[in-house]
C-alpha cells in the first residue's frame, strides 16, 4: 500500500496549516502599533498643518510639515545621552507652545537668542546692532508705523527700542512680518516651550475658496481634500 505523499510509515496525518492571525494577535499587533505611534510622536516626529499666513512665503497656508522633536526632547529620558542633541540656532523655523493661549501650538523663525541684543528700526531686524540679512521676509504694507501718534500697541510692528533678552528664551517672529502676531506683541519665548524644529513640507495643498462650518465640517473638509486631491496638490513644493 502506498503511503499518502509527504507521509511514512507510522506517522499519523499531517497538522492543518492556520490561516490567518487570531483576534488576539491582531489586538496585540494593533497595540503594539500604537504605542509604537505615540511614541514617535512624543518623542521623535510630529506632523503639523500651516493654518495661517504667518509665515508666508517659507510656509504657505496648507502646507503639512514634519517636525523633528530629537534635537530638543527633554533630558530626563533613559536614552536621553543617545539622541543627537543640538543647541537652537538663529534662523530656525520651530513649532512650541502658545505663551498667551495655553494648549495651542505655534510656528515661527528663531531669530535672536538669550543674552543678544535686539532692536528693529523701520521694519528691520537688528541683533547686537547689526542688521540681519534675511532674505524670506516678507513686507506687504509698505508704510512704517512709528512716531508718537501711532499707538505704541500699533507701533511695535515696526519699531521696537533696543532690549536684552533674558538667558533660556529667544526672539520668534513671522517671515509675513506685516501679518504675523508673534514676539513683539509677547516677547520673548521661554525654551521650554520649544516642541520641535519643522523640517520639511511633506505635502502641500491649496486650500478651497470657501471654508466649512458647522457641525459636519470636519467630515465635508475630508471629503473635499480626497476628491480634489490631485488638482490641488502644490507638488512643486512636495519635501521642500
Amino acid at each position: 500500500m502506498t503511503s499518502p505523499a509527504g507521509g511514512g510509515a507510522g506517522h499519523g496525518p499531517l497538522p492543518r496549516r492556520r490561516l490567518g492571525a487570531t483576534p488576539r494577535e491582531v489586538l496585540e499587533a494593533v497595540l503594539v502599533a500604537a504605542v509604537f505611534a505615540l511614541f514617535v510622536k512624543a518623542f521623535l516626529f510630529e506632523t503639523y498643518s500651516i493654518p495661517s499666513g504667518s509665515m508666508e512665503e517659507s510656509l504657505l497656508v496648507g502646507d503639512h510639515v514634519v517636525v523633528d522633536k530629537v534635537a530638543w526632547a527633554p533630558r530626563g529620558l533613559p536614552w536621553g545621552p543617545l539622541l543627537p542633541r543640538r543647541p537652537l540656532r538663529r534662523g530656525d523655523v520651530v513649532v512650541f507652545r502658545d505663551p498667551v493661549v495655553p494648549g495651542r501650538d505655534l510656528i515661527k523663525r528663531a531669530v535672536a537668542l538669550g543674552g543678544e541684543t535686539v532692536e528693529i528700526r523701520g521694519k528691520r531686524l537688528r541683533v547686537n546692532g547689526d542688521e540681519l540679512d534675511e532674505p524670506y521676509v516678507v513686507h506687504r504694507d509698505p508704510a512704517v508705523l512709528a512716531g508718537d501718534a501711532v499707538p505704541e500697541s500699533v507701533r511695535s510692528r515696526d519699531e521696537m527700542p533696543p532690549r536684552v533678552l533674558p538667558a533660556a528664551t529667544f526672539l520668534a517672529l513671522g517671515d509675513n512680518r506685516d501679518e504675523s502676531r508673534d514676539s513683539r506683541t509677547w516677547g520673548p519665548v521661554p525654551l521650554g516651550l520649544l516642541r520641535g524644529r519643522a523640517l520639511l513640507v511633506y505635502w502641500s495643498v491649496r486650500p478651497p475658496a470657501e471654508g466649512f462650518s458647522g457641525r459636519s465640517a470636519g467630515v465635508r473638509r475630508s471629503l473635499d481634500g480626497a476628491i480634489h486631491f490631485f488638482p490641488r496638490t502644490r507638488w512643486d513644493r512636495t519635501l521642500r
